[in-house]
């Protein structure tokens, strides 16, 4: 696929949950996203917004009533369960909770080798130097494969997670508000690692929160939305700089004060990591 085409294309994407006897809720209204290869899309709005929709809907885990989902070109909208056991290799997620994601009886070994081992066509060893790989990128002691979840501290679970994503070496990987139940200095130290990662392995992020000012961080384009629809979008800076729509306002000002350590706890955490 050429570089100028998107690795993502979502297109007038409606999403209806059913709620009761002949009720439905329609969580999306006519979605657009586009994600190019190597760029991070933020998405953000308030809970019920239809963020995590958007996000659980491309990796088939919402039911698209209308609309399209294409993937490196191939529509993934309506994919069945072997289409989606090959599009693991390539589409994988980070969701919010890294105390709840991870099975507590299995080590973080186990853990990771379990996306190459339900791939099938790897060695023990390719597994084993993968897996010691991909600790490694994510600032992790080697040793971790012999521990468990409950060894490690909130933060290094969601390495944990990172990591078991980055197994299989994905394309594009989607975030789902993976740093909200961190503390803020924990937060800003996971965001930096994203952003390295994305700039050492050339992966495409759809990075989802409803926090402005940490998707204004790590996201080169914004997306947002409320009730189901997209109320703006654009590049990051011009979103988060000069918001147009009054939801992005409000968005904005309920957003940590820098002066009071948001963006610049983040900032000083990067410079400390330089």
């Amino acid at each position: 696929m050429e570089s100028n085409e998107p690795l993502l294309d979502v297109k007038d994407l409606v999403v209806k949950y059913p709620v009761a006897r002949r009720k439905v809720v329609t969580a999306l209204r006519g979605v657009d996203l586009r994600v190019m290869p190597g760029e991070t899309v933020g998405v953000v709005g308030e809970s019920g917004s239809g963020k995590s929709t958007l996000g659980n809907a491309v990796l088939g885990l919402a039911p698209v009533a209308e609309g399209s989902i294409r993937f490196e070109g191939e529509e993934i909208a309506h994919a069945g369960n072997a289409q989606r056991r090959q599009l693991s290799r390539r589409l994988q997620a980070v969701f919010q909770n890294p105390y709840g994601s991870l099975n507590p009886t299995r080590t973080v070994g186990a853990t990771l080798a379990e996306p190459m081992l339900e791939q099938k066509g790897f060695t023990r060893a390719q597994v084993r130097a993968r897996v010691t790989t991909v600790l490694d990128q994510v600032g992790l002691p080697g040793d971790s494969v012999d521990r468990y979840p409950s060894e490690f501290s909130g933060g290094q679970r969601q390495r944990v997670a990172i990591a078991r994503a980055l197994v299989l070496s994905p394309r594009l990987i989607v975030c789902d508000e993976p740093v909200s139940a961190l503390d803020l200095s924990i937060q800003a130290q996971v965001l930096n690692l994203l952003t390295d990662l994305k700039r050492d392995l050339g992966v495409s992020l759809v990075f989802i929160s409803h926090d402005l000012a940490v998707v204004r961080y790590i996201s080169d384009s914004i997306v947002v939305l409320r009730h189901g629809l997209i109320v703006e979008s654009g590049p990051a800076e011009r979103v988060h700089g000069n918001p147009q729509a009054e939801y992005t306002q409000r968005l904005l000002a309920a957003a940590p004060d820098p002066r009071r350590g948001g963006e610049t706890a983040l900032g000083q955490t990067r410079k400390r990591e330089k």
